[in-house]
């Protein structure tokens, strides 16, 4: 069976996050939305259904038979089961909504083109997570660490870890290569996941649910309550509370971080702190790229959300719901307005053009330290994303 995770109309709320990904490769959990699918369907992986200038990097293959999925959907069992009975041109909707469709290469290439009709319905009355808004991906962040903790770590065995670490309670994880020393992990709040070679250094405080993904740091003293995901190759440090870094991101030092999204690349400087909630306890309003307005999250608590390659420097102060858009570089005494647009550069004192020629110096640079590439298809989404948004 050939799995597709398409984008549906939604995918512009969840802007700055998916300018440089599709919604499925967003991650909420321990997994991102297409491991967590590739994982129930067993299979080796998926592909993508989503915007003309990311599918260079994102692609979609055809097969003889498909299942096209939306991938703003969490999977569970009970959905996984009605999906799997889907005969070809049958779909699964969900309070109107469309969730899957079986097709053949035919009906793929309809889909694609915007003509698919004629569509016999079969409807799926459970609970499904959907993640539609930047917010959602904390807010539904502790469900799914839980989802997920069960589906890793169902009939397997955690790895050892050093004797000088305190755990409390009985979910608790390790995968291979895990280390932690002289630090507490407690667990009756949720459950705990140390991903393959993750470590967590001395006089660290973890309270679950909590996921700390491949190669990713705790670094000494840090203090970090559930529901938070650190996801690959990052480092973090200070205090952090219901958060999620997509990966290849580091909050290395002291300072606060909470109710926040950070995408890939992202660096925040040292004693760097994020408001969650507003002085008089009203509900947060956030930047909406599809509105180009605030939109109320109804959400008494929400903090940061930063998309990929956005930086910050030492002591910035971030209000209560501030958006920083791909590649912003902000520093600079005061507070930043609420929305930081693309490519900017600057702070409270006013903003310039982050250039394309600085912003891509600086991407080699970073990409190098994780002994990666910065190559043309990452440089031509970039491109893509400056041109639409200046």
């Amino acid at each position: 069976m050939n799995i597709i995770l398409f984008d549906n109309k939604k995918r512009n709320h969840l802007l700055p996050l998916t300018f440089t990904r599709p919604i499925a490769s967003l991650r909420v959990g321990i997994l991102t939305i297409a491991e967590k699918w590739a994982k129930y369907l067993s299979v080796d992986k998926v592909s993508f259904f989503t915007e003309p200038y990311l599918q260079p990097k994102y692609g979609y293959r055809i097969a003889e038979k498909n299942l096209l999925i939306d991938g703003s959907v969490c999977p569970n069992p009970n959905l996984i089961n009605s999906i799997l009975s889907l005969n070809t041109n049958e779909c699964l909707v969900n309070d109107d909504v469309l969730i899957a469709i079986c097709l053949d290469e035919y009906g793929v290439e309809q889909f694609i083109e915007n003509r698919l009709n004629k569509l016999t319905k079969q409807y799926f009355s459970h609970k499904v997570i959907r993640i539609q808004y930047p917010e959602d991906l904390f807010s539904f962040n502790d469900e799914e660490l839980r989802n997920d903790f069960n589906l890793l770590t169902n009939g397997r065995t955690s790895a050892n870890i050093s004797s000088t670490n305190t755990i409390l309670g009985d979910s608790f994880f390790a995968e291979e290569g895990a280390e932690a020393e002289c630090s507490t992990f407690n667990t009756r709040t949720g459950p705990i996941y140390l991903g393959h070679h993750a470590s967590v250094l001395e006089g660290s405080h973890i309270r679950g649910s909590f996921a700390l993904c491949n190669h990713s740091q705790v670094k000494m003293g840090a203090k970090i309550y559930g529901a938070t995901t650190i996801g690959p190759h990052s480092r973090v440090g200070g205090e952090i509370t219901n958060s999620i870094i997509i990966g290849f991101s580091n909050k290395g030092h002291d300072g606060y971080l909470g109710n926040s999204v950070l995408g890939e690349w992202c660096n925040i400087g040292a004693d760097s702190n994020n408001s969650n909630l507003k002085n008089n306890y009203a509900e947060v309003r956030i930047w909406d790229y599809e509105h180009r307005a605030f939109r109320k999250t109804g959400l008494q608590f929400c903090g940061l959300v930063m998309g990929d390659h956005a930086k910050c420097a030492i002591n910035t102060m971030f209000n209560t719901g501030t958006v920083v858009g791909i590649a912003a570089n902000v520093f600079g005494g005061g507070f930043p307005r609420n929305f930081v647009p693309d490519f900017s550069w600057g702070g409270a004192h006013g903003f310039e053009i982050h250039t394309l020629e600085k912003m891509f110096e600086t991407a080699q640079k970073v990409f190098e330290r994780r002994e990666m590439i910065f190559d043309e298809t990452e440089k031509d989404i970039l491109r893509e994303v400056f041109e639409r948004t200046r």
